[in-house]
């Protein structure tokens, strides 16, 4: 398998989905805007994006590629040329087990629609009954996404191990493509009826990506029959993993549902989906850095821990940090300063208003305080998993969801929506503090004399860059409110303006080289 080319093709299809989400999210912006329904439909998808989140792609995949690739391993070596049939055998034993549980839990959700609603939002106090219903039918909807997309995940955890990666990652393509053709083509007369079309788009999507997984499973020769449910040694040893990975996997999601749930209960109609378009667009780059960055180095680090070389490891952290510092650290400069004019020209279409874009642009920037930490909590937790350590990163998720919790009920009263962000923020960074504590208390990490030399001169380039962008902004922001061309136009100045001064400065001052550049991504391979 060629490491940097199945790095490449995952971030790519990755990149093709980040941004047919956020064109998602400008098409509901248009058509269903930031209040009653909005609000309505993004309590009811939160729930199945949380459990998805934590089992279906989070704790689940964690736990299971791990193990079935070993079984196929040891398989071979007791029966060689049988590894992978005892391997799939496992799985069918999980899918056994998975099934039923799958199918009994998302009754009893969607029976219990009403009080779980309730719970999150307290009746809507600012929407009425008619608001907390709402949530409560398109919950209800939704749902069932929960059962697909956990089915989903189980085959694609065994084409990756067969090294079909493609398949897998291209499966949240269909997420948003039936969102987008949903508001394009099936939406309805007023914002109720296209939250609808939404949640119900959201169910079907579920269905195609499973046919799209089983087809391509078909494809390989992998047909898994469901048996009678048996808790082999094996399944509840997996059962055993579920649990601490689902907690360390969910502390960003579990914050997120903390201030949806706040925001929702003691604010005033629309801040959900405030908070819901700002998080959307700090989670840009995030994607497309951390996680990339993280995944990719975690098997080089395993191996140069393996092999005892905690030099090398030690160089291999360092120069990740490099590489998402040079590359977070102007988008966490571009967001803040430039929240307004980015969700202005984004967003602010049809029924989402200059008053939506002024309350989700204040959210933005304090979300995107804590892009950097984010970043980091991706790099240093793959320090703990390579030493086979992944009960520290968990406790020290608990943590950081107490202190979230603890500032959202400080911040909510002075701020509103945006002490919520904040808190979000603030709570990373006390993550990514602590990892890197705990690492370098450990003498497992630390920070050498290159990272302290390029990480203060790429400060001073993204100094000089938001410096650039306050100038320019109140010369930018009237065109982002224009038409399409002009708006596009607009962002597309700002934007290039603002990567033209930090990575002029960048090179310029010393930070970064095109020689340092091409070495850094010689590494992935």
């Amino acid at each position: 398998m060629n490491l940097f080319r199945a790095s490449a093709t995952i971030g790519g299809l990755t990149l093709v989905s980040r941004v047919l989400g956020f064109l998602r999210d400008m098409l509901m912006a248009r058509f269903v805007g930031a209040g009653f329904a909005s609000d309505a439909f993004l309590i009811a998808w939160r729930l199945p994006n949380l459990f998805r989140a934590l089992f279906a792609e989070g704790a689940f995949s964690a736990a299971f590629v791990p193990m079935f690739n070993r079984t196929v391993a040891e398989g071979e070596a007791a029966d060689p040329g049988n590894g992978l049939k005892i391997a799939l055998r496992f799985a069918e034993d999980v899918l056994s087990v998975l099934l039923p549980f799958l199918i009994l839990f998302t009754v009893i959700m969607m029976l219990a629609a009403a009080p779980i609603v309730w719970a999150m939002t307290g009746g809507f106090p600012d929407g009425g009954p008619e608001k907390f219903e709402l949530a409560t039918q398109y919950t209800r909807i939704t749902f069932p996404y929960l059962m697909l997309i956990s089915l989903v995940s189980l085959l694609g955890g065994i084409l990756n191990s067969l090294n079909r990666f493609w398949v897998n990652a291209a499966a949240p393509i269909l997420l948003n493509l039936c969102l987008i053709v949903a508001l394009l083509f099936f939406r309805g007369h007023s914002d109720v009826e296209t939250a609808r079309t939404q949640a119900i788009a959201v169910t079907v999507s579920g269905v195609l990506q499973l046919a799209w997984l089983v087809l391509a499973c078909w494809q390989v020769g992998v047909r898994l029959r469901i048996r009678l449910p048996r808790l082999s040694p094996e399944v509840k040893r997996l059962l055993a993993l579920i649990g601490p990975a689902a907690i360390g996997a969910g502390a960003v999601q579990f914050n997120l549902l903390i201030s949806t749930t706040l925001a929702a209960r003691f604010l005033p109609e629309g801040s959900v989906s405030y908070l819901y378009y700002a998080d959307r667009l700090n989670q840009l780059p995030l994607g497309l850095i951390g996680i990339g960055v993280g995944t990719a180095m975690l098997p080089s680090l395993s191996r140069q821990l393996g092999g005892g070389d905690h030099k090398a490891a030690l160089d291999t952290q360092n120069r990740a940090i490099e590489l998402v510092l040079l590359l977070t650290l102007p988008a966490t400069a571009g967001l803040m300063v430039s929240a307004t004019p980015l969700i202005r020209g984004l967003l602010q279409h049809g029924v989402f208003t200059a008053a939506d874009t002024i309350a989700s642009a204040r959210a933005l920037a304090a979300f995107s305080l804590g892009l950097p930490a984010y970043v980091l909590i991706k790099v240093l937790t793959p320090g703990f998993y390579a030493r086979a350590d992944t009960r520290t990163p968990v406790r020290i998720a608990l943590v950081a969801m107490l202190v979230n919790l603890a500032l959202n009920l400080v911040l909510i009263w002075p701020l509103a929506h945006v002490g919520l962000a904040l808190s979000t923020a603030v709570s990373a960074w006390v993550n990514a503090i602590l990892l890197y504590w705990t690492l370098r208390r450990r003498d497992h990490f630390a920070i050498d004399a290159r990272l302290k030399r390029t990480g203060l001169r790429l400060i001073a380039a993204t100094i000089a860059m938001a410096a650039m962008l306050v100038f320019l902004n109140p010369w930018i922001d009237p065109w982002t409110g224009r038409s399409l061309i002009e708006r596009t136009l607009a962002l597309l100045a700002l934007i290039l303006a603002g990567m033209t001064v930090y990575f002029a400065l960048v090179f310029g001052l010393g930070a970064y080289s095109l020689a340092t550049l091409k070495g850094q991504l010689r590494r992935k391979r």
